[in-house]
């Protein structure tokens, strides 16, 4: 009897923690302008996040050294990922970032997730990364993205890009610049929570927001 109540304190304790996954029926701002709440980190090494990020006037900035991420504490599924953000500066090997989806637990370097590419020349390639799958991208190296569909639109270094993922059930669809560039189906991830890489790159976020899925008209 002591074994069966001890079990279900902890059990009772585990469930308690458990996070509730969240399908947005408004449109949420992550990121308040002010600080990193609701945001936790993951730096390669360990490293003190806050000399790589930091906010100012409104603007997250991040230096792209070390590696790592800023990720939601809130997970979500079927949603529309909002992230605004500009290169401060590239050089060559430092011209790298990008949008994390569905990203899964352990925190590590490089979680479970989809990444929508931020690198210079490649914004919009979709990775399916750590064991991630998808119908499209089936038989592909984890290092093998899943390239653009037409030419790049991004913006020049210091110009404001939109990142829009719409994550729809199991699809993930990447728009840049209000541009479908890419979409895969099939994909063995659903929900998780949302990230920015510290890959390289100087970079600048000014939005990070969640929307609800466009209902779709009754045939």
């Amino acid at each position: 009897m002591k074994f069966i109540a001890t079990s279900f304190i902890y059990l009772a304790a585990f469930l308690g923690n458990a996070q509730e996954i969240m399908s947005p029926t408004n449109h949420v701002e992550l990121f308040n302008g002010k600080d990193f709440a609701g945001f936790t980190f993951f730096m390669k090494d360990n490293t003190d996040p806050l000399q790589t990020w930091s906010v100012t006037n409104g603007v997250i900035h991040c230096t792209g050294k070390p590696t790592g991420y800023i990720r939601s504490t809130q997970s979500f599924s079927n949603y529309v990922a909002v992230v605004e953000w500009r290169f401060v500066t590239i050089t060559p090997k430092a011209d790298n970032t990008g949008v994390l989806l569905h990203i899964q637990q352990p925190d590590k370097v490089w979680p479970m997730c989809i990444q929508v590419q931020g690198r210079s020349g490649h914004q919009g390639d979709l990775f399916l990364m750590a064991g991630a799958e998808s119908k499209e991208h089936q038989g592909k190296d984890a290092n093998t993205a899943l390239p653009l569909r037409g030419s790049s639109n991004e913006k020049n270094v210091g110009e404001w890009n939109a990142s829009v993922t719409i994550c729809d059930g199991n699809t993930v669809q990447s728009l840049i610049n209000d541009k479908v560039l890419n979409e895969t189906t099939g994909c063995t991830i659903s929900s998780g929570t949302i990230g920015i890489q510290s890959e390289g790159a100087e970079i600048e976020i000014r939005k990070i927001a969640v929307e609800p899925l466009l209902k779709k008209s009754p045939n």
